[in-house]
């Protein structure tokens, strides 16, 4: 069962429905009609306490789909008092975790139908935020568990809720990506840069690629035939041609490899004899008296020293500050 929407007259109507299975397709059917605000059914009794209206799950019983009823609040949740979807929202969270590792065993069984490509790029994208996907095909199946025993409509609007958190920065790199624009052009920088590439061919290629997927009818299983553009891809058309690539996303990307690059770069370190060798006449001590030296005794000399030396005190400002390095040296290891 699942949340669907409909723009009617410029109002947004939404219905429950739910995939059955028919033959080798997966069809949906509409259960109950919400109308414009799903939240009239959301009754709060006090507290930060809600249950869904009673009339729901008995038109839901008498539709044969009572074992569902559990899935009511998930549906529902997104229309709860946002005050009390801040303080449930952690044991949400907690029952999730839960019901996923009970549903583990459950997934291993499920239906092997081989999953549309499309769908896959747009999961591997939304859960990883990969645009360089040459290694699709060896991204276990386990990833794209959830799309598996669903009618494509139901497929659609969950998709649609996944993007919903996508920042409109990406619609266009998103766009890109789960069209497979990059097999069309063969610049070393097109999988990472496409905003470097011929803009008017990316547009062709792209009205190209969703043009077919349109008339895929392995895609749109189950649901009618529709001689314009299908509804659930205009948002695609949206997001390519009336947004565009991030501005500074070259730099910000350069900026990032060049940081990760040396995540594991650490300065050179002198050896312990080096060190304790130069450190002794500075601080005025014997190599073997700093070896002995505790913490605190450590930082009672450096403060003597500091006091003589200190540029402000008349001392010189090149001692000064070897005797600040030679001092951090050894506290340091201390």
């Amino acid at each position: 069962m699942y949340l669907a929407s409909e723009k009617i007259d410029g109002r947004l109507y939404f219905y429950l429905r739910e995939s059955y299975r028919e033959a080798d397709v997966f069809l949906s059917r509409d259960l109950i009609d919400l109308g414009p605000d799903p939240a009239r059914y959301i009754i709060y009794p006090g507290g930060n306490a809600f249950y869904i209206d009673t009339d729901i799950e008995d038109r839901l019983i008498e539709l044969g789909a009572g074992n569902q009823l559990h899935e009511l609040e998930d549906i529902f949740w997104r229309f709860v008092d946002p005050q009390i979807q801040r303080v449930l929202e952690p044991f949400r969270r907690r029952e999730n975790r839960h019901r996923t590792s009970r549903r583990k065993k459950a997934a291993a069984a499920t239906d092997s139908a081989e999953l549309h490509i499309f769908d896959k790029r747009r999961a591997l994208y939304l859960k990883f935020g990969q645009s360089d996907q040459r290694h699709l095909g060896r991204v276990p199946l386990k990833y794209f568990g959830g799309l598996r025993n669903k009618s494509r409509d139901e497929l659609e609007f969950g998709f649609m809720d996944m993007e919903a958190a996508l920042n409109p920065r990406e619609y266009k790199i998103y766009t890109f990506t789960i069209f497979d624009l990059q097999q069309f052009f063969h610049e070393s920088f097109a999988k990472s840069q496409p905003q470097m590439l011929n803009q008017d061919q990316v547009d062709e290629y792209f009205i190209t690629r969703i043009c077919r997927l349109n008339l895929d009818l392995a895609f749109w299983a189950g649901m009618p035939a529709n001689d314009r553009l299908h509804c659930h891809l205009i948002r695609y058309v949206l997001m390519h041609f009336d947004y565009d690539y991030a501005p500074g996303t070259f730099l910000e990307d350069y900026l990032r490899q060049f940081i990760n690059s040396r995540r594991t770069y650490q300065p050179p370190f002198k050896s312990k004899a080096a060190s304790l060798k130069e450190a002794a006449p500075i601080l005025g001590e014997s190599v073997e008296k700093l070896k002995q030296m505790s913490r605190r005794e450590l930082v009672r000399l450096y403060r003597r020293k500091a006091q003589e030396l200190h540029p402000d005190k008349g001392g010189d400002h090149d001692q000064f500050v070897r005797l600040t390095e030679a001092y951090r040296d050894l506290i340091g290891r201390k």
